[in-house]
């Protein structure tokens, strides 16, 4: 019995060891992905191109055209556009030239032609630093007429009596001033710029220039020197040596200066007169190394010193010798500071004064 069963059981066990031991089947599993790949399009244009092309054309028909002489009317066409406008002559600025003469300003100017100095100015594009100069021609404008020549006026006098003539007074006597044509010795004063002449005194003001129509800023130094003969050229010689061998020279370029030439003298009473000669030498300019001299005569202002008083500030005339005069009476002795003042407004080429042959004389009156 039981072999019978081991013998219908055993093709059963060796089928399931069969269905164990065979190869196992491989199935194979595909994936679709789905990916986003660029693709480059080329765009065509598609552009319409109008050619012209030259074609000749053969003429073979011959016009005969007849050309009348007689013109043919052009009818006239009435233009819409609007006029030109001529500038009125009312607009146009009026005047006349004048030249510039000798001593003549600004001021004198505008007031023989009644407009004003800033009019004068400004038609002639100048400022306050400007220097007229004789021979100039410039511009007035308003003006409707020439404008004349001034002229000093002719000096008038009546004739006195003779038996009422007083007595002449008279400067006679010796020279009571130090070293009065400044032909000694000098000296420094503060700086080695400035030689100032034995018994003389210098003060210079280096504050603002204040001055109407001046330069404006500040006063600047001058240079001082006690020249000779020999530092100057024989027409220079002639011109600024005034007496004897020497001259104070005082000069600046480029800027405004003011000083002071002076000395302390002790006086009995009496009358006295006090004579300065000097040389303005203010220059506007140079043409082919010659000096132009300033014809404004306020380039260069000078005045006689006597104590606080004396005489007002005085224009004057440059490249020539120029005199001021001042008589005074001292009642009791006493010192007295006598000398000259000098300053230049304007910033010129040079600033220049050549200073010499002063006096202080006793007055006396002639019988």
């Amino acid at each position: 019995m039981k072999m019978y069963l081991y013998t219908l059981l055993m093709p059963l066990i060796i089928l399931i060891i069969a269905g164990c031991t065979a190869t196992p089947e491989q199935l194979e599993v595909t994936r679709i992905v789905t990916e986003q790949i660029p693709v480059t399009v080329e765009v065509t244009r598609i552009v319409v191109q109008e050619i012209l092309q030259e074609v000749p054309v053969e003429v073979t028909r011959l016009v005969a055209v007849e050309l009348s002489a007689e013109p043919t009317a052009v009818p006239m066409i009435e233009s819409t556009s609007s006029p030109t406008v001529e500038p009125s002559p009312t607009s146009a600025v009026t005047g006349v030239s004048y030249i510039v003469q000798p001593g003549d300003s600004l001021s004198s100017i505008a007031e023989e032609a009644g407009t004003s100095i800033a009019a004068l100015q400004a038609a002639n594009n100048m400022d306050a630093n400007t220097v007229l100069i004789a021979g100039q021609e410039i511009f007035i404008p308003g003006a409707d007429a020439e404008l004349p020549v001034s002229q000093p006026p002719a000096p008038t006098s009546t004739p006195v009596p003779v038996a009422e003539q007083p007595p002449a007074v008279v400067a006679e006597g010796a020279n009571l001033l130090p070293n009065p044509s400044f032909e000694g010795e000098w000296y420094f004063h503060i700086y080695n710029e400035l030689q100032v002449p034995d018994g003389w005194q210098l003060t210079v003001d280096e504050g603002p220039n204040n001055l109407e129509q001046g330069a404006g800023g500040l006063f600047n130094r001058p240079e001082v020197r006690v020249i000779s003969l020999q530092d100057l050229s024989p027409d220079e010689q002639r011109l600024f040596i005034l007496n004897g061998n020497k001259t104070v020279k005082a000069f600046k370029g480029g800027a405004p200066t003011s000083f002071a030439l002076f000395t302390d003298v002790s006086l009995p009473p009496g009358g006295y007169r006090m004579t300065i000669n000097f040389v303005p030498d203010s220059v506007a300019g140079y043409d082919g190394g010659q000096k132009i001299h300033a014809a404004n005569p306020i380039a260069g202002e000078a005045r006689l010193i006597i104590d606080g008083g004396g005489i007002g500030w005085q224009g004057t005339i440059s490249g020539q010798r120029n005199t001021l005069t001042y008589d005074f009476t001292v009642d009791e002795t006493r010192s007295v500071r006598v000398g000259g003042a000098f300053r230049n407004r304007f910033i010129l080429d040079n600033n220049g004064w050549f200073i010499d042959d002063w006096s202080l004389t006793p007055l006396v009156t002639s019988e």
